[in-house]
């Protein structure tokens, strides 16, 4: 009976993952017809709204997949060193990539790719267009995606490959090709292989943080801030 009972959860969680994994890409295509630049953002907000309205049916809430309640005082402050983590390798995963892919001959790795200027090309020097990506960054980027690609995707592929040798590699490097392919559309190839290099970086730390996705969500969000203050600016960083 308990093994009846751990196939029947098995087979729940491979449902889950794929169906939101479909919904995922089906719904970016869709939005991508008609809003381009902000198809990733609104399909999160779609994807995040459905997996809490499907998640409470199943007696499931944020706080199992990442979104912790921080108890006590050294519980906030261990999100600052466990933050510095992240920045390292962060800093490790896009250094290993990119630099480290031209160093073998994958010159595409050091050009920044053009879907990145169609994209955000309009936020220099505009005030509006800023203050909108930065919303953006701390709701889609910071929160939707560290929910979604390290959230949910881990936790539920963990579960869809219970009794699986070393199931939660394979849960977190699924998740990051994943992750990486959905900044395929405005990144390319180049995209493909840094965000995922991150990806797993970002899903390795947050099993090694017991499941707390906060170090990560407020690492991503001061990043990509710092980025989008430098495209305002006109400025690389």
């Amino acid at each position: 009976m308990q093994n009846d009972i751990s196939f029947k959860e098995q087979r729940k969680a491979v449902i889950e993952v794929a169906v939101f994994a479909i919904l995922a890409l089906a719904s970016k295509w869709v939005l991508s017809l008609v809003m381009w630049r902000y198809a990733g953002p609104v399909s999160l907000f779609f994807l995040i709204g459905l997996i809490t309205i499907y998640s409470r049916t199943q007696g499931r809430t944020w706080r199992d997949m990442g979104l912790k309640k921080l108890e006590g005082t050294r519980a906030k402050l261990m999100v600052f060193p466990q933050m510095l983590m992240v920045m390292a390798a962060f800093a490790a995963a896009v250094a290993i990539t990119v630099f480290g892919g031209q160093a073998i001959g994958l010159e595409f790795m050091g050009a920044i790719p053009e879907g990145v200027e169609d994209r955000w090309g309009a936020i220099e020097g505009s005030l509006p267009h800023l203050l909108l990506w930065l919303g953006i960054v701390w709701t889609a980027a910071a929160f939707g995606e560290e929910m979604f690609f390290r959230g949910f995707m881990i936790t539920r592929l963990q579960a869809a490959l219970t009794g699986v040798p070393f199931a939660s590699v394979f849960a977190v490097i699924l998740a990051a090709a994943f992750f990486g392919y959905g900044h395929v559309y405005y990144q390319g190839l180049r995209g493909f292989i840094t965000t995922g290099a991150i990806a797993l970086a970002f899903g390795a730390l947050f099993l090694v943080f017991k499941r707390s996705l906060w170090p990560m969500i407020f690492f991503h969000g001061v990043i990509d801030t710092i980025g989008m203050v430098g495209l305002y600016f006109g400025t690389d960083l």
